[in-house]
């Protein structure tokens, strides 16, 4: 019966600073059955801290697949899980979905507990905007496969936000220096709410030089937030086609009917329309 049934809790766990810890997740975490964790040896060490003494059981990317059903049976049995991991909340680039997706469809209830996430922490001290933003996760591995995702990222106008390592920092960005305009506004920021955070908005080209100058910025985990690309909304030029029915439009009628004609005939832009018009009747005028 679905009311017998234990429940999922999804729980945020700091990113850095163990005081971004809510109320409510060290409730949960306590009175749950179980707590499924990335890295049971690194969550202990926050439990310890909170003194919370609860089973742990490992589930990370390795063996999520299997032990999906092995926790969604135990919740069939009325045993509530707490799913954690290592840092910030499940799922945005961590282990997890499966057993998510197979308790959703298993008809059992997941209720987030929300907290700490790097991705919105950075997005938020950013300065950049963020009405409309994109999370890509970790990037490719090999630089060919990095420069075609931003090739194909290149005229995005929404800002977009990846995850990045120490290890890969710094060929990162040379492989977006290669691709991506080098006054492109960006952000790093590293060590989110540790000792150490730093949170640097500037042009592509003076990020690639601080990180190759400073050893310090190529340290730590990273979020980097990219600014969308500056699109030119002038209006586009009048085609070959639509320049020679003015001509013609023009010599019969008014220039405000021959851009209404023009309009209804083409489907083009009424004020690019008019400009043309405008530039043809004078350059009639100065012809005659």
């Amino acid at each position: 019966m679905l009311e017998n049934y234990g429940k999922l809790y999804v729980v945020a766990t700091p990113i850095g600073n163990l005081a971004d810890f809510s109320h409510r997740a060290i409730a949960v975490l306590q009175q749950v059955d179980l707590i499924a964790a990335e890295d049971t040896r690194h969550v202990s060490m926050l439990l310890q801290h909170y003194g919370i003494v609860n089973k742990l059981i490992s589930l990370h990317q390795h063996n999520e697949e299997k032990s999906a059903p092995e926790l969604v049976e135990k919740l069939k049995q009325g045993l509530s899980i707490a799913l954690v991991s290592d840092a910030g909340t499940p799922l945005l680039s961590d282990p997890g979905m499966p057993l998510v997706k197979l308790a959703k469809e298993t008809g059992i209830v997941v209720h987030p507990i929300p907290g700490a996430c790097a991705v919105i922490a950075a997005l938020s001290a950013s300065g950049l905007p963020v009405t409309r933003f994109c999370f890509e996760g970790f990037l490719p591995r090999t630089s060919s496969a990095r420069k075609s995702f931003f090739t194909e990222r290149l005229n995005w106008e929404s800002t977009w936000v990846f995850y990045e390592s120490c290890h890969r920092i710094l060929a990162t960005f040379e492989d977006m220096a290669e691709v991506l305009p080098l006054d492109r506004q960006v952000v790093v920021a590293r060590e989110m709410t540790k000792l150490h955070e730093t949170i640097v908005k500037d042009s592509l080209e003076n990020l690639l030089a601080l990180i190759r100058d400073d050893s310090n910025m190529r340290r730590g985990e990273f979020v980097v937030i990219v600014d969308g690309a500056t699109i030119d909304k002038k209006p586009s030029a009048i085609s070959d086609e639509e320049k020679r029915l003015l001509e013609i439009l023009l010599k019969e009628c008014s220039l405000k009917t021959a851009v209404a004609l023009a309009v209804e005939i083409t489907g083009g832009q009424k004020k690019v329309l008019y400009q043309a018009a405008l530039e043809l009747s004078k350059n009639n005028a100065d012809a005659e």
